[in-house]
């Protein structure tokens, strides 16, 4: 599939393209503002169900963060930039919109390297029940890690069956999402308890727990025990996707997703007009003016309902409303391009296999804590926690039949607990100076150094970039730099979210971005439920 079929502008109007209203303004069913993933979504569904659909993107392609570049020059490597692992976009939207897109399990879960009594070891979680058994009795000396993760993830696995569904459906209320649940223990644990309660209680091995812990951290800048519980929040979203909690490989890069999406929704008549940037939205909630600018000038479109495929913060500038407090985003994103595979210290573990799954870095319970204090104490984490995968192991596309011949890898590393806050005295200066550290923490469990292992571009640079939060909120107009647009929410009812938890306080102007309620990560799930909201409505006649 050519990568961002959606990266150009409308030459003209087609489909279910509008008609034009009294004052000369093309009007519509719906203009959609933000093309990314949930805006796409959108306007598949609704363009399917015969409205007429513009959508106006502010860059020159569609996709938003879920694209796939080629960041180094000169090099046929398609890495998915910004989002990376599919876990919460439902198969009912996949199926609704007949998308060409597909996703690959991963074999192994994650490898986790530490050294103990002075030799280096780790803990290998996948390739079958019996392997990840060995493996907890080899690194915790007998078998009572291993039955505790069973059980606690036999638990969350119930939890996910139970809650997933009810993602695409109107929002339930606690009460009726606690029935729906069906397990006490499970509805303490995860919605009224912190989650290092949890941890403590079912573990004691200090890598066992901060490899559960991991899953509440992604993105979200808080301690264990946060009284907030948006620790729990995060983890909750981490392990309820498809019903399973497994997170997947896109094929072809996240990049496939967003062009199968573009190329739904253009089929079925929608508009799609890049190089467009909504400044302004005045609605009577009947009828709303949407007013975007161009290389050309400005413009004008009316129509019944408009849908922001933006951040909470983004759509109170545009209607002129008091804007939330932003959510600060806590991660550090690095893209790299490898020549092989490092060699482990670990020699007992195949790499080919570690970088499979989750690579664990500095991620030991005690170790997530001390980097939060640190971070939260306004210094850079001594030890910065970080997490990697390939890409490029699981789904050798992305990669030009050359590179794949000579062996070359991608490797993608998140960052945790890096607040935006880090970054505002120099962000050039501290990403390098982190970057070094984190890179550094990888190379203490590697038998060579990762500089030696990267591949390097057409004018002879090592292909890796890095990302901070403030680097994503210039990019990709990301309040904070917080890759969920704010704190999660929980996925039931609460005041003010309206029966789909998209609603604003404007009657036809609907929140279709991740900041909405149950948004967050590539699932496409607010998009569905604007479209739901519009699609109830009667039509025009």
């Amino acid at each position: 599939m050519p990568e961002h079929e959606g990266h150009q502008g409308h030459t003209g109007y087609t489909g279910h393209a509008g008609h034009t209203d009294h004052r000369g303004h093309r009007a519509y069913d719906a203009v959609i503002v933000g093309g990314g993933h949930n805006g796409l979504v959108a306007a598949a569904y609704l363009a399917r169900a015969g409205r007429s659909v513009l959508v106006l993107e502010r860059l020159d392609h569609t996709g938003g963060a879920a694209v796939s570049t080629r960041p180094f020059t000169g090099v046929d490597a398609r890495l998915s930039r910004y989002s990376y692992l599919v876990s919460l976009l439902p198969q009912k939207i996949v199926r609704d919109l007949g998308l060409d897109f597909r996703v690959q399990g991963r074999t192994i879960s994650s490898y986790t390297p530490v050294e103990r009594g002075g030799r280096p070891t780790g803990l290998l979680v996948g390739g079958g029940e019996e392997r990840t058994r060995e493996a907890f009795a080899r690194l915790t000396g007998g078998e009572r890690e291993y039955a505790a993760w069973e059980r606690f993830y036999g638990m969350t696995g119930r939890l996910a069956r139970r809650v997933f569904p009810t993602l695409t459906e109107p929002l339930p209320t606690r009460d009726e999402l606690r029935r729906r649940v069906d397990d006490e223990e499970a509805w303490r644990t995860l919605f009224e308890e912190p989650v290092g309660v949890a941890v403590e209680e079912r573990f004691t091995d200090d890598l066992v727990r901060g490899v559960v812990l991991t899953d509440a951290l992604i993105g979200t800048f808080a301690d264990a025990h946060d009284p907030s519980l948006k620790q729990n929040r995060c983890f909750l979203y981490h392990v309820i996707g498809g019903g399973t909690g497994a997170w997947d490989v896109p094929v072809g890069g996240m990049g496939a997703l967003t062009d199968a999406l573009a190329t739904a929704a253009r089929g079925a008549g929608a508009v799609l007009a890049t190089g467009h940037e909504a400044v302004r939205i005045d609605t009577d909630g009947r009828t709303a003016e949407v007013t975007y600018r161009t290389a050309d000038g400005e413009g004008v479109a009316t129509a019944r309902h408009v849908l922001v495929n933006a951040s909470p913060q983004a759509l109170a500038e545009l209607t002129g409303d008091a804007p939330p407090t932003p959510a600060e985003g806590a991660q550090l994103k690095v893209n790299m391009l490898l020549e092989r595979l490092p060699r482990l210290r670990d020699s007992s573990v195949d790499p080919r296999e570690a970088f499979a799954g989750t690579f664990h870095i500095a991620e030991g319970y005690q170790q997530l804590a001390t980097a939060h204090a640190q971070a939260a104490a306004g210094e850079l984490p001594a030890a910065p926690p970080s997490e990697i995968y390939c890409h490029s192991l699981t789904d050798p596309t992305v990669l030009g039949p050359d590179l794949v011949a000579r062996g070359y890898q991608t490797l993608t590393l998140f960052g945790l607990h890096t607040p935006a806050r880090l970054f505002e005295r120099d962000n050039d200066a501290v990403r390098e100076e982190l970057l070094r550290t984190t890179l550094a923490q990888l190379d203490a469990h590697l038998a060579e150094p990762l500089a030696d292992c990267l591949a390097t571009d057409a004018e002879g640079r090592p292909c890796i970039e890095a990302r901070t939060p403030l680097d994503l909120e210039r990019d990709l107009g990301l309040p904070g730099g917080n890759i969920f647009h704010r704190d999660l929410a929980w996925p039931y009812a609460q005041e003010g979210a309206g029966r789909w938890g998209v609603e604003t306080r404007h009657a036809n102007v609907l929140l279709c971005g991740a900041g909405a309620v149950r948004g967050g990560g590539v699932s496409g799930v607010p998009g569905h439920n604007a479209a739901m909201a519009v699609l109830e409505q009667p039509a025009a006649g």
